[in-house]
């Protein structure tokens, strides 16, 4: 049996190749909620440095902990509610209900019982403010 030579692709090619994959993956997300989720990613990541500015937290991770439990909910009962997938809805169900669940209860006695359930109710309202936007198509008015 004669073995040939395989030369292996350029380093350039291999790297443009590998490039393909998350720019498909942007083509195939529609761009709306690609902003959606930047937005989403700047205004957490904005609350994070306030809350370590102004030393709140372990109440940000309490509104945090609610954000993505009462996120990772709707997205199942969405899903269960229409009898179909619906984006985001394994990563609700493995990461973010587990995620939100642990960091509520972890840091249930870090604050106060009032600030905590504050905390809670803070979370859940942002909830209800992204899934109004969601409903209007993205429109504030």
């Amino acid at each position: 049996m004669i073995k040939t030579q395989v030369n292996p692709p350029a380093t350039a090619t291999i790297n443009f190749w590998l490039w393909v994959f998350p720019i498909t993956y942007l083509i195939h997300t529609t761009a709306r909620f690609l902003v959606a989720q930047s937005v989403g990613v700047v205004l957490v990541t904005v609350g994070v440095i306030l809350a370590r500015r102004f030393n709140f937290p372990q109440m940000m991770l309490i509104i945090l902990g609610s954000i993505v439990l009462v996120n990772g909910i709707t997205h199942t009962i969405t899903a269960l509610s229409i009898m179909r997938y619906g984006p985001g809805l394994w990563s609700s169900i493995f990461i973010w209900m587990p995620l939100g669940i642990f960091t509520l209860l972890r840091f249930r006695n870090a604050v106060s019982r009032k600030r905590y359930w504050i905390a809670i109710a803070i979370g859940v309202g942002v909830n209800v403010v992204v899934g109004i936007l969601t409903m209007r198509g993205g429109r504030v008015v």
